[in-house]
């Protein structure tokens, strides 16, 4: 069963996003809380077994960026996918250089949250069509600067792509025509470059950095 957070103040936007997000499975299981106070409470309460959080950014007393930042730190394997009426590109960076998996427009209709929510919890990021061209216009500087940040060698970002893919160090040196070794001594060095132990460790600071580095 999934089990579903919804932080929002406003209680007939609450109420409407829960029921959308019942659409999700069969078996889903919606909360909604009106605070980031009392999302906290709740999910220390509840043994940290949600599946996803859902959070808007206007929230009073403790905003939603600083409850995103709170949230990643005490429960950092559970996904926040922010939604908001505020949706210009810097706020959306912002977020997701706060560790937000995913941004959704307030605008947007049901069955692209819906859509949204569905590539996060398959383990992706999400970021609004709308904004996917100014990302892909920048790509080749993003994998620059990548290199660049973590000090990583030609080589090194050779291996780093099918790293992050999920192959082994023996698949990845059928795949580049190198040793074993070698490709070990490269894993080794991404890790450290990265300041991560392992490999999903690495997936998702590459993942958060191609989509925050417009």
């Amino acid at each position: 069963m999934l089990k579903l957070l919804v932080v929002e103040d406003h209680a007939l936007v609450r109420e409407g996003l829960l029921q959308t997000l019942r659409k999700l499975d069969r078996g889903v299981a919606c909360t909604g809380v009106s605070d980031a106070e009392e999302a906290i409470a709740l999910l220390e309460k509840s043994n940290k077994d949600y599946d996803l959080c859902l959070l808007d950014l206007m929230l009073p007393n403790l905003n939603g960026m600083g409850c995103l930042g709170v949230l990643r730190k005490r429960f950092p394997a559970m996904p926040v996918v922010i939604i908001s009426a505020l949706d210009d590109l810097d706020t959306m960076a912002r977020a997701m250089r706060a560790g937000a998996s995913g941004f959704v427009s307030k605008s947007s209709s049901g069955e692209v949250l819906l859509t949204a929510l569905r590539q996060v919890l398959a383990g992706e990021v999400y970021l609004p069509p709308s904004l996917q061209g100014e990302l892909s216009a920048s790509q080749k500087h993003r994998e620059r600067s990548l290199s660049e940040q973590y000090d990583l060698t030609a080589a090194q970002m050779r291996v780093l792509e099918p790293l992050i893919q999920g192959n082994t160090n023996r698949q990845i040196s059928e795949l580049l025509g190198l040793t074993e070794g070698t490709v070990k001594i490269h894993v080794s060095a991404i890790l450290k470059a990265l300041n991560v132990t392992n490999r999903s460790q690495a997936l998702l600071a590459v993942k958060q950095h191609r989509s925050i580095k417009l």
